[in-house]
């Protein structure tokens, strides 16, 4: 890597040769001295009392050093996993918060609650005595339907919460949209179902405990997006300060926000570590993690546009009905309130929105943040209602966007809902995506497909997201004494490249080579405060904290520069990695002056290092949007959906490393994909079994189901932040369900099919042309 070039190159990422080798270091790897392996005995029960649990033998086993329960639990004060995001109701009430125990407390609430925790010598000692284990249960009627889970004297999943309702929260101005809709010369609606997934990332979740036992501290070892977060709430879980806890975070194969959350298993190695006082570690099996880890999406929302007598929109009204599970998970309920509803306006001129989210309980895995976070559902009804709205008011669906779009003269724009975008060009960006997938031309490719008997579709859809996380970011530059210039950052890279960006931004910013720097991430000791990695905060949020502490390590610079020159500091500049007096010839090297200054330090003389850390504060968030567009083959016969051709045009603002950004769009069109087409989750409704509980019955998208994934860059500059950029990770899953179910819509419109929810599986496809036939 060159310094020159560092910013906005596509430079292949600098992790990888190591990754690729084999020399990272996940969760599971680790090995500590003494090590014991945990086990946790899982319900077979979708809701059940437990009448008696006897340990008595399985403890009797070889190599069994404990096992626990939450008897156990209670006896030593441990308290319930928090929520940290509840909501209040319409009327001003708490929502409902039942508790979460790390072990189940006289109750199952789904298939797979932790009942017991084995700690054995060997991870087979521990399976052996799992199954030994006697747990008599009282199996109660369990409700997994989220349709019917409101309905009266349904099932309740927990006795004290009426209607499995967690909470009835609202946004926006109801008056104001409901008047909106009473002049409206149109309404288009539409009930959708935004289907439950089960995220799969590549590496399980894995959790490392060691207890010490002279400090008082804990050490956990765990694959994270940010221990900051899990310290924070583990902290009161155990009734100590969070500083009692270092969490480490190694390599992460993958989070897409099912790795941020605060999870049973890390108490229960943390508690098992401290009681033994040897280190414990659990590792989740694949089929164990379709139990255990939080799960995505799963909402029914009702949708209604108004629009005007000349094709332009009103207001949007939505009810949503979201999944809990049976517990909530710790962000659940921020999820389809603020975080979704926040983009219901998308890129269009809405006078008037108001979104009424119900929350609720079932028998099933808790629900939480997965890939986009409640933006991929919102922006998915909204491009289905367009969609619909255009065919209804038979308008062509490119002008009814283009009709309806927030234009660049109007920023920064307002939506009712109170998000203040700063920029973007958003007919732009549909001219440029029209134009790449020749839009024109598609009648054409429509015939010749008709003439080998498939039916071909083009959708498309318009999304925009609201990036998220936390207030502040932290960064710190070291100058190492091996001649390596170390950046601590507060965020926690799970694949996406994080290094690289890093590093680029740092070598333009210092003027360094790029193979001297070197990214620290995932230590809470080291690194003290961090936001972690959600809501596709980290470039922008971490970016803005190397701006302002390389500008620090700039001004201390200056001050040694100046020393070591026999200069004024007013007379020091600074450029491509080297501090000149201005007007001369006469300067050092950043790296050289930095190791001057360490060996007077070492020698105490007076020094002043260019060491520096900084917290940077994120005043706004980001706004990015694009434009898909899908291609796709349906054969009749069949129900089978065929990709042929997808492009996308993004407004990313500026690109560090437009490489990595494809990859990332890329990436995300494939998890869009598999929601859209593939992945369905199924509980059976007369036992709360999970249905779909391995690959066997889940299917996940394969390589050679894709075409290349096209992806245009359209650099439209960020106003709210110094470089300019725009979160880019989550934007490929927000775009490409909606785009992909309205290429299969278009599909099948002369076949009179109009509706389809995901996933668009071959029966499904074949079911609605049936239907549509007969009918």
């Amino acid at each position: 890597m060159t310094t020159k070039f560092g910013m906005a190159q596509p430079v292949r990422r600098v992790e990888d040769p190591r990754l690729l080798k084999g020399a990272g270091r996940y969760t599971d790897d680790i090995v500590l001295p003494g090590m014991l392996a945990g086990v946790v005995l899982r319900s077979p029960h979708a809701a059940a009392r437990i009448a008696r649990i006897s340990t008595d033998a399985a403890k009797a086993l070889p190599g069994v050093a404990a096992i626990y329960t939450a008897a156990d639990l209670k006896a030593d004060g441990i308290n319930p996993l928090p929520c940290a995001a509840l909501v209040k109701n319409r009327d001003g009430s708490d929502q409902a918060a039942p508790p979460h125990p790390a072990l189940a407390d006289g109750a199952v609430h789904h298939v797979g609650d932790p009942v017991a925790f084995i700690v054995a010598e060997t991870v087979k000692q521990a399976r052996d005595a799992a199954e030994a284990i006697e747990v008599d249960y009282d199996i109660l009627p369990s409700i997994t339907d989220l349709a019917t889970a409101m309905d009266k004297d349904q099932t309740l999943v927990w006795p004290e919460v009426k209607h499995n309702l967690a909470f009835d929260w609202e946004i926006g101005d109801k008056a104001a949209t409901e008047a909106e809709f009473a002049k409206a010369a149109h309404i288009t609606r539409l009930t959708i179902v935004n289907n439950r997934i089960v995220v799969n990332s590549l590496e399980a979740r894995a959790a490392i405990a060691d207890f010490d036992n002279t400090t008082g501290r804990w050490t956990l070892y765990a694959n994270t997006q940010g221990g900051w977060l899990v310290k924070n709430l583990i902290g009161p879980v155990f009734g100590v300060e969070p500083a009692k806890f270092r969490v480490i975070t190694p390599d992460v194969g993958g989070g897409f926000g099912m790795k941020l959350f605060l999870y049973a298993e890390h108490v229960l190695t943390c508690y098992a570590a401290r009681k033994l006082g040897r280190p414990v570690k659990w590792a989740a099996e694949r089929g164990e993690a379709f139990l255990c880890d939080t799960q995505g999406r799963d909402n029914i929302t009702l949708g209604e546009i108004a629009i005007d007598a000349d094709g332009k929109f009103l207001a949007l009204r939505t009810r949503n009905i979201a999944n809990m599970g049976g517990y909530l998970s710790s962000f659940a309920p921020y999820i389809p309130t603020y975080a979704g509803t926040g983009v219901l306006a998308s890129v269009y001129g809405f006078k008037a929105v108001y979104a009424n989210v119900l929350g609720v309980f079932t028998n099933t895995v808790p629900v939480d943040a997965y890939r986009g976070a409640g933006r991929p559902e919102a922006n998915y009804l909204v491009e289905r209602l367009v969609d619909a709205a255009a065919r209804e008011l038979k308008i062509d669906r490119i002008e009814l966007r283009r009709r309806n779009m927030v234009t660049p003269e109007q920023m920064p724009h307002q939506t009712p809902v109170g998000k203040n975008y700063d920029s973007g060009d958003f007919r732009v960006v549909l001219d440029a995506a029209c134009k790449r997938m020749d839009y024109a031309g598609f009648a054409a490719r429509k015939a010749a497909s008709a003439a080998q008997g498939k039916r071909r579709g083009l959708g498309l859809a318009y999304y925009l997201e609201a990036t998220g996380g936390d207030p502040t970011e932290r960064a710190e530059i070291r100058f190492a004494d091996d001649g390596f210039v170390d950046v601590y950052v507060g965020t926690q890279s799970t694949g996406q490249g994080h290094e690289t960006a890093y590093v680029q931004l740092t070598a333009n910013q210092l003027g360094i080579d790029g193979d001297k720097i070197r990214i620290r991430q995932g230590d809470t000791d080291t690194i003290p405060v961090g936001g972690g990695t959600g809501g596709a905060r980290s470039l922008y949020s971490e970016g803005q904290a190397i701006l302002l502490t390389s500008d620090s390590v700039i001004k201390k610079g200056k001050q040694a520069a100046a020393e070591e020159l026999e200069a004024a500091v007013a007379d020091i500049s600074f450029a491509d990695g080297r501090f000149s007096i201005v007007g001369t010839d006469r300067g050092v090297d950043i790296m050289m002056l930095a190791a001057t200054q360490r060996k007077k330090a070492a020698e105490g003389k007076p020094a002043t290092l260019l060491d520096a850390a900084e917290v940077a504060a994120i005043d706004a968030h980001t706004f990015p949007n694009g434009c898909h567009m899908a291609e796709v083959e349906v054969d009749p016969e069949t129900g089978m959906v065929e990709l042929i051709r997808y492009s996308v045009c993004d407004d990313f603002g500026k690109t560090v490393n437009p490489l990595i950004v494809r990859g990332q769009v890329a990436g995300g069109v494939a998890q869009g994909y598999g929601q859209a087409i593939l992945e369905h989750t199924v509980y059976d409704k007369s036992s709360g079994q999970l249905l779909s509980g391995s690959f066997m019955d889940y299917a996940l998208p394969r390589a050679n189901e894709f075409p290349d994934i096209e992806v245009e860059l359209l650099e439209i500059p960020c106003a709210s932040n110094p470089l300019g950029v725009k979160g880019a990770g989550e934007a490929g899953a927000v775009g490409s369900p909606p785009a992909l179910i309205n290429a299969v819509l278009d599909a099948l419109i002369d076949d009179g099919v109009t509706h389809i929810d995901m996933p668009a599986t071959p029966e499904r496809v074949w079911k609605a042309m049936a239907m549509a036939k007969a009918a």
